[in-house]
Formats: structure tokens, sequence, C-alpha cells
């Protein structure tokens, strides 16, 4: 790199240069982020991004089942409008970004970032900053992130992200068996594995769950070689090592071989292991006693950094060859089982899951798994782009086959997991330096995150100057019009609804709306647009 000349500056320009040094980070990660802007950030200064629903394409099997969300489009912007709709409300985050190897993984400034580009670190460092920022603005006070990344990377995101959530919310950095053999092509040592950093919004407020005697990730570590009918079981040790603090006493065997030792059980309790039958004593009874330690009376186990009992990087490409008769379909996929666990791990019952890398769709498999077999209310918004037209023919293609079923490769008919799907794009408002102009353009095109804010989907009226929307029990109405012509007949239409109601009214007004002008509206909750969207996308794009 050319060394700098700063002979030809004035004393001005050099307190600025001085400046700039002595308020850089003394300690960290520091990488030149100004050097190549990133166009679908910089292009953010001349138009805001909404969202536009792609009919033909929602898919609904039964309306008291959850919506899920596809949204196609530059995860950049696609987090921008997720941050007016969802910002506190996501539980769990999964990604599994490029990992910049250099191998045609990375696109930045729609070319791919090769191997030997000088500035290839502090490409893929900008592009993660800019959407990891805007991330952490949707987790839940006790949300999480769960990061897939191997080698190329890694030491990188971890202080990235040390910056961004704070080094002391950092939850592991668990290291997974990405594939079980391995290809001796390596010069040196072969790898076979990658990482899952994990990061918090709050580690006070983190309460990871236990895995569950069911789960098949710890049932590996579980046998039952005589048939107890207890179940499986693992066995531990009851004799101590000599420099413990438990009492030395003599046990006798069932054999009638007496060992003195230190053990963790007293004579009386040894006694009940051999009635209860809960000894296992190895080399025919002349080894040392172990405890029968059944599966089905475990409360769940934590989890541990080390991830070898998930399925293989192979396997996920087979689940793809399953749904698509090829596995070219998509490249280096995540196989559904590790997303699982992360989502059992990191979640419960009726929470929200976002994937903005979503690849081809493994997250959104997996809840839909889970959604079946445990009769739960998950939900997830899946975020891609659509280059090669992965969004349209793999991402929505795979979750279309898993709603409604489809027929594998080898011809097996897999039914359909039931649930529903929305599928969004994201366009753009110019961004008009006349800002109440823009008010009235953004209100026109704001339906759609309106809809996805509140969870109501199906048009239930449209005139005019106003829709109506019905979820359930329900109901979310959009009023646009400047004059407040036909107010008082939205009223008349929203007072005879019963159910939960919300009103999103257009008001030039940067405080909000006249309540006054409201007055005889029934147990209906308000909301101003445009001004709130705004002021999420000032903050944001620093309009």
């Amino acid at each position: 790199m050319a060394k700098k000349d700063y002979s030809n500056l004035t004393k001005d320009q050099l307190l600025e240069v001085i400046e700039k040094l002595e308020s850089k980070k003394k300690y960290g990660l520091v990488w030149d982020e100004e050097r190549v802007p990133e166009k679908v950030v910089t292009d953010c200064q001349d138009k805001l991004p909404v969202l536009t629903e792609v009919k033909g394409k929602q898919i609904t099997t039964d309306e008291n089942e959850p919506t899920h969300i596809l949204i196609e489009g530059d995860n950049y912007h696609a987090l921008s409008v997720l941050n007016y709709t969802h910002k506190g409300k996501i539980d769990l985050i999964y990604i599994d970004p490029p990992y910049n190897t250099g191998n045609k993984d990375f696109i930045y400034n729609d070319k791919y970032v090769e191997k030997e580009d000088t500035w290839r670190h502090s490409k893929w460092l900008a592009f993660m900053n800019k959407r990891l920022e805007l991330a952490k603005e949707l987790l839940t006070d006790k949300g999480v992130i769960f990061i897939s990344i191997d080698d190329n990377e890694q030491s990188q995101l971890k202080m990235l992200c040390d910056s961004i959530f704070g080094e002391q919310n950092f939850v592991a950095n668990c290291v997974r068996r990405r594939r079980k053999t391995q290809a001796n092509l390596a010069k040196n040592i072969a790898p076979v594995h990658e990482y899952l950093l994990i990061y918090t919004k709050s580690i006070e407020l983190l309460n990871l769950n236990k895995l569950s005697y069911t789960d098949e990730f710890i049932k590996k570590g579980f046998a039952n070689p005589d048939n107890d009918k207890r179940g499986l079981y693992q066995t531990g040790p009851i004799a101590r090592p000599k420099n413990s603090s438990n009492r030395e006493h003599t046990l006798t065997m069932p054999n009638g071989r007496k060992i003195t030792a230190k053990w963790s059980c007293s004579e009386e309790t040894f006694q009940r292991y051999i009635e209860e039958n809960r000894l296992v004593i190895p080399r025919g009874g002349e080894g040392m006693p172990r405890i029968k330690i059944f599966l089905s009376e475990l409360q769940g186990q934590i989890a541990n950094t080390w991830w070898d009992d998930v399925a293989s990087n192979d396997d996920a490409a087979k689940e793809i060859e399953n749904l698509f008769g090829t596995n070219a379909a998509f490249s280096f996929p995540k196989p559904t089982d590790l997303i699982r666990k992360v989502i059992e791990l990191a979640t419960n019952k009726d929470t929200t899951v976002l994937d903005f890398f979503a690849g081809s769709g493994t997250t959104g498999d997996a809840i839909l798994q889970l959604n079946k077999n445990k009769n739960d209310n998950r939900k997830f918004i899946l975020c891609t782009n659509n280059e090669n037209q992965i969004s349209e023919n793999v991402t929505f293609q795979r979750i279309k086959k898993v709603i409604e079923g489809y027929q594998t490769n080898s011809g097996e008919s897999i039914p359909g997991l039931g649930n529903n799907l929305k599928y969004f794009k994201t366009s753009f408002v110019a961004n008009n330096r006349n800002k109440d102009q823009l008010k009235i353009d953004i209100t026109k095109r704001c339906t759609e995150m309106l809809c996805l804010k509140e969870g109501i989907f199906n048009l239930l009226k449209e005139e005019a100057d106003y829709k109506i929307f019905q979820q359930g029990k329900s109901y979310l109405a959009v009023y646009y019009d400047f004059a407040n012509a036909s107010l008082d007949e939205l009223k008349e239409e929203m007072n005879a609804l019963k159910g939960e109601k919300v009103l999103y009214c257009f008001t030039v007004d940067n405080h909000g709306l006249d309540k006054a002008n409201f007055r005889g509206w029934k147990n209906i909750r308000l909301e101003p647009i445009p001004q709130k969207i705004l002021d999420v996308y000032k903050r944001i794009f620093k309009n």
C-alpha cells in the first residue's frame, strides 16, 4: 500500500487527520469500511425500502396455524424493514453467512471477492457489521443469535460480535463436526469442523433450554445391552479418587468380593443399588462397580461446545437431493438436524425465528418439522436474495414442498406438514426531498409492512381510502386519505367488528394523531403513519 503524503495539507486539514487518528480504537477490531462502500447501503440515501407481496405465492393450509414469512431481496434492505416491523420481537436468529473463502462464495458490489483481494477481510467485515448491527435491534431482551462460520473469518467475527453485542454477552463458540470422513487432499491437516458462535442480547436474562432425554442429540450416548425394562442408560462410577473427601469404607460385591475405597454411597445405598439392578460390574464381576443412569429419569442436560452428534453436511446434501432430485440445486446447505438442535436449545413453543441468510430454507424446514412433531407454534422469517433464482426456485419451492407434501428422489411420498406462508419482495420509494410528498409516498406503499408488523394478512375490505385486514379475531385498518373524507365510514365498519382492532392512519403531523378526531371509535388502538417508519429509516440511513 502506498504511503500517504501529508506534505501539502493545510493546518486545518492536518488537525482533522490528527483528530481522526486520536479518535480511533486503541484496542479491538479495526478495518477500512469507507474505502469500498457497499452499494446496497449507499443506495438507501436515494430510495427507502418497503415490502410488496408476491401474489400467487401465498400458501394457506389452515388459518389457525402459524403464518411464516419469506422475503426476497438484499438482506440489508429486509433487515431495515424489519427494524420497523419487528424491533425487539425476534427470539432467535440463526445465520449461515458467506465464509469468505475466496472461492466464489462472497459477493460484494456485484463481484465475487477473490482470495487475493487486498481488501477482502475489510469488505466482509463492513458487510457483516452493517447487518449484525441491524439484527441486534431485532432481538428480544432474552434473544440469542447463532452464527455458523469457519476458520476464514472466525477470529474476526468473534471480535466484531464482541464489539456489537458486548464481550459480556458472549455465550459460547461451539465446534461442530461438519463431515464424518476426511478427504486427504489438505497439505497438512484435513479440516472436518466449523464453528457456531453464540451471543445474546443480555447474558443476565439468557436461559437456554436443556436437552430433553427424548432428543436424538443425547440419546446417542445411551444404550441398553441387558434389555433393562427401564430403557436406555449410561453408567457412572461410584468409587471416588483417593484424594476425595468421601469416607473410605468397604463394600461387598454381589459375588462376595470386598472392595475398600472412597465411595460416593453408603453401604445401605449400595445394597439398594444391588436390589434394584442398578449395578454394572465389568469383567465378569471383577471390575469396579458402576451405577446405571437411566435416560428416562434425567431432567435433561445442558449442551456443550463439542457438536459431533448432529447430522453432517453430506446429510444436508442428501436432504436437498430428496427434495429436488439433485443435490446441485444448492451448494453447501446445513442439515435440518443442526437447526433443530439450535431451535430447541434457544426457543420455546411460541417464538419467532429469523434467518437472513436463508439459502435453501433449512431453518424454515426445521421449524415446520418441530411444529408438526411437537404441536408448537413457532414462526419463521426467512430473507434471501434471488441470485440465480434461489429464492423462487429453491427457498420457496422447498418450503412449499414441506408444507404441501412431495415425492422424494426414490419415489417415496412425504405428507405435507401444514402451516402457511406469505412471500414478499423488497421494493423502494424514492427518497423525495419534499418531506410531505415523501410521507404521502411512504403511506401509499407501507401496507404490507403494517400487515407484517401486526401479523394480520387477509384482505377483508378494500376502498379507495382504506383497507381492512383480518387474521382470526384480529383486525387491521389502514387509512390513506389526507382529507379524512371517509373516516366516519371506516369508523362504522370497524365498530361493527368484534375482536382486537388497530387503525393505522395517515397524518403529516410528526407528533401523531389528534385523538379528538377519533371519538366514538370502540376498542381500537391508534397508530400514526408514516412518521414512525421514517424515524427508523433516519436512524439507520442517517438521512
